[in-house]
């Protein structure tokens, strides 16, 4: 899938040799077919960009083979939804995305951050940007270099250090956000499958209980720790260890004799697959909810 290129050859469909506006016949569910039809010429895609129809015009903007004359103004868009379908281009220029991940719209902001085309370049304004959703969009990126990475080791936003930490493959930000102050951050460590046995054992010493409980139902532990934490004083600590996918059964059949009888009684009736295991989730992609909701990325508010 290759990026927009500019169209600067006629229109074999009006003889016209110019890229201005043309306004095209017709109603607006047959300018919005024309605007899907695969076969649609590229000038008359420039035409349609500038549809009086925002539907028209979006679709024209989804389009991965749409030429760059259409999708450059677009970026300008006075409708959002315009603008959010070029953010999600995977063709959409990296100066277009550039311009948009700027934009006022949250959402566009969000959807360029999932836009596979991003770069170094466009990293960078996301790490530098006030919206803290935005870097923490960043923080979940795979492609994430280095330099970036370390950045956000820092970052004002506990958040956002945690969405790294559960995230991050790179071994000496693992190192340093273990030793963060903040317990939510060292949670987000506790969940990365990435972690050494030794920072598994340093996490199942932590004194915070979320952070042992989240580290039991996440990633699979030595023995030694797994014996220390079966008779571990938080109640909370064991029942996550009773009802985790990754704790062997030896040790649910412990769990099953424990004093505490909600603890013993959700080891006995544990089932595999049952949903209960907290594993890791995959980067969020922003979608815009269809519903009145407001809240971050996939609808949700926390």
């Amino acid at each position: 899938m290759g990026k927009q290129q500019d169209v600067g050859v006629p229109d074999r469909h009006s003889g016209s040799d110019t890229t201005a506006h043309r306004p095209i016949g017709g109603s607006a569910d047959a300018r919005l077919a024309l605007a899907q039809d695969p076969a649609t010429p590229q000038m008359t895609l420039i035409d349609l960009a500038s549809d009086p129809s925002a539907v028209v015009r979006k679709a024209v903007a989804a389009r991965a083979d749409a030429p760059a004359q259409a999708l450059r103004p677009l970026t300008r868009d006075h409708d959002r939804q315009v603008r959010e379908a070029v953010a999600r281009n995977p063709s959409t220029s990296i100066a277009n995305l550039l311009r948009l991940v700027k934009d006022a719209d949250r959402w566009i902001r969000w959807a360029v951050a999932g836009n596979p085309a991003c770069d170094e370049s466009i990293r960078r304004v996301m790490a530098e940007a006030s919206d803290k959703e935005l870097r923490g969009l960043l923080a979940e990126s795979r492609e994430l270099e280095p330099e970036l990475a370390a950045k956000l080791t820092d970052d004002v936003s506990p958040e956002v250090r945690e969405r790294l930490a559960t995230h991050t493959h790179d071994p000496d930000v693992i190192t340093a956000l273990l030793a963060d102050r903040t317990a939510r951050v060292r949670k987000g460590v506790a969940r990365n499958p990435r972690t050494t046995a030794e920072q598994r054992s340093a996490l199942a010493a932590d004194p915070v209980v979320d952070v042992r409980a989240a580290l039991v139902r996440a990633v699979e532990l030595d023995e030694a720790d797994l014996e220390r934490l079966v008779d571990d004083r938080s109640v909370q600590v064991r029942l996550a260890m009773a009802t985790s996918e990754v704790i062997p059964p030896h040790i649910r059949q412990a769990l099953a004799r424990d004093s505490d009888e909600m603890v013993a009684a959700a080891a006995r009736d544990f089932r595999p697959g049952s949903g209960s295991s907290s594993a890791v989730r995959a980067p969020r992609i922003a979608h815009r909810p269809s519903a009145a909701s407001t809240g971050r990325p996939g609808g949700t508010s926390r």
